[in-house]
């Protein structure tokens, strides 16, 4: 019922404000808009149209974007970019952003409070909160995403590693994401500024952004479908005096490389790749990103280690079962938090047309954690002209000491309880384990190297159409579980209505070249069964 349901909304959805424009009748109860009234034409006239309370203004803000690209153009605005930055390279829609992607800062140059186009917003404008929260620049809006797929898989969790539709053959509702949020303006170069953002989330992608120690038994514990997270929890400080603009960014946010991102409106595509999938997740410490020139930046960062919290540093845990890995009668919850140091570089042509990226995140010694990757890859961008465009990332990570699966001694340590992830403490979801060459050592390094691209076309507007190719090497088999290649491949459109409301159609092919990798499951304790998935997936998001 639950999946019948899911589809029904986000069907609903659809119909809903489809009908809202045929329609020649408003609902009941409804105010018209004023028909003489065009805000695209004449911006003055937007309140008028929008009408006085909160319900009608809502419906009306949908009504007043549906076939349109972007938001009615307020002409006394102040300029959204320094006149001198590198060019915008993409619009949103169809794309999924405007500036190619780095992470760890709002983007210098190019931001100004109170900048994002919220119905929920717009609503807003009249009441009394409403316009305290627009004096302070404090913005509240996001989306909901719900989707399904039919796939060639049928194990429940089968058609991992494939994500994010873990759940073979069903309907689910992917995220519900609520922003609480305030801007700094790093256009100006006159006065230091501040902001900040609280980001909850609630539905089954919490899968993937839970940290170690936040909220996380849900996960871990419990291996609840549907979960709630915050992934991001920060404030940010932004100094323009110093070179071109230094943001200070501190608390838990996402980690800064990567073409994708865990929040559904930020991709191109439904799924994520695997190399999106099993890199690192969120941050939480401090993260510095310095524009030393209009083209270049520069970032350092300070951090637990990723995807732990800060209050595992240093605790400890009983050890039942001592061995040469974890020799004490105690341990480390997580032998990963621990202090970590993130490095970019970031380069950007004065057209904007062409961006390299290159970091080193969450550097540390590179002990088994929870999620202790030592991350060293870049990405770049390449604009051809107005309608294509090329996305490319490539990294290698690692951890070290992780126990090897196929040696005896440390597996029988390892159901003992003799490690900080056995399934006494970690039941669920637990770090994987390294299958070494030789069965003779007790632990080994487990490496991983990939190798993805997107070909993204603008067929109008309102439609992108993306293409996505990678090569994934799980060297020792301990992101995935098994020890194999993979070659994925995938094709998706994405198409707006309006800047509020998309879909995003696709189909995804994955083949597992040394072993079978698909249609099982650890948790349920089945093996996987076949070496590839043919996965046919869709979803809508609904921003407010």
């Amino acid at each position: 019922m639950k999946r019948l349901f899911l589809a029904g909304v986000s069907l609903a959805a659809v119909g809903l404000f489809n009908a809202a424009q045929a329609a020649d009748a408003n609902p009941p109860l409804l105010k018209a808009p004023a028909s003489n009234c065009d805000p695209y034409k004449n911006y003055s006239c937007l309140d008028g149209y929008l009408g006085s309370d909160f319900f009608t203004r809502f419906i009306n803000y949908y009504r007043l974007e549906w076939g349109h690209d972007a938001a009615p153009s307020d002409p006394k605005a102040p300029p959204s970019r320094r006149d001198y930055w590198p060019a915008t390279p993409q619009s949103t829609p169809p794309m999924p952003f405007t500036e190619w992607p780095y992470g760890g800062t709002t983007s210098i140059g190019v931001t100004r409070p109170s900048s994002v186009d919220s119905p929920l917003m717009a609503a807003l404008g009249t009441t009394p909160a409403g316009q305290w929260m627009n004096d302070a620049h404090i913005q509240v809006y996001g989306w909901i995403n719900a989707g399904g797929n039919l796939s060639s898989n049928t194990v429940r969790g089968g058609n991992a590693p494939a994500a994010y539709d873990y759940n073979p053959n069903t309907v689910q509702l992917d995220q519900a994401v609520l922003y609480i949020e305030r801007l700094p303006d790093t256009v100006q170069k006159d006065h230091v500024d501040w902001g900040f953002r609280i980001a909850p989330i609630y539905g089954e992608n919490y899968r993937y952004t839970t940290a170690y120690g936040l909220w996380s038994n849900q996960l871990l514990n419990q291996n609840k479908n549907y979960g709630y997270d915050l992934p991001m929890a920060y404030g940010e400080v932004f100094i323009p005096q110093i070179a071109e603009g230094l943001l200070l960014r501190f608390g838990r946010f996402i980690s800064i490389p990567d073409i994708e991102a865990q929040l559904a409106p930020n991709n191109y595509m439904y799924t994520h790749s695997m190399t999106y999938t099993f890199d690192n997740y969120t941050n939480t410490g401090l993260q510095s990103t310095l524009a030393v020139t209009k083209n270049w930046m520069l970032q350092l960062g300070v951090s637990v280690g990723s995807d732990t919290m800060p209050w595992n540093a240093g605790a400890k845990i009983a050890n039942p079962f001592p061995n040469p890995l974890f020799p004490g009668t105690t341990m480390l919850k997580d032998p990963g938090a621990i202090p970590s140091v993130t490095g970019g570089v970031r380069w950007t042509s004065d057209s904007g047309n062409d961006s390299i990226y290159v970091v080193a995140d969450a550097i540390n010694s590179g002990t088994w954690g929870y999620n202790n990757l030592q991350w060293y890859g870049l990405t770049a961008y390449h604009k051809f002209n107005d309608q294509w465009h090329i996305s490319f990332e490539t990294y290698n990570l690692h951890q070290n000491n992780v126990l090897n699966a196929n040696n005896p001694a440390a597996v029988a340590a390892f159901n003992a309880g003799g490690t900080p992830f056995s399934p006494q403490y970690l039941p669920f979801n637990a770090p994987g384990l390294a299958q070494c060459s030789s069965a003779t050592v007790f632990a080994c390094t487990a490496s991983v190297q990939t190798y993805l691209a997107y070909l993204n076309y603008k067929a109008s507007p309102l439609d992108n159409i993306s293409y996505r190719i990678e090569f994934y090497d799980d060297k020792q088999g301990q992101r995935t579980g098994v020890k194999t290649r993979y070659v994925e491949t995938g094709i998706g459109w994405q198409h707006w209505f309006s800047p509020q409301i998309e879909i995003r159609p696709e189909v995804s092919y994955y083949k597992s070249l040394d072993a079978n990798a698909f249609n099982g499951n650890s948790n349920l304790g089945i093996a996987p069964t076949k070496n590839f998935a043919l996965i046919g997936s869709a979803d809508i998001i609904i921003h407010f």
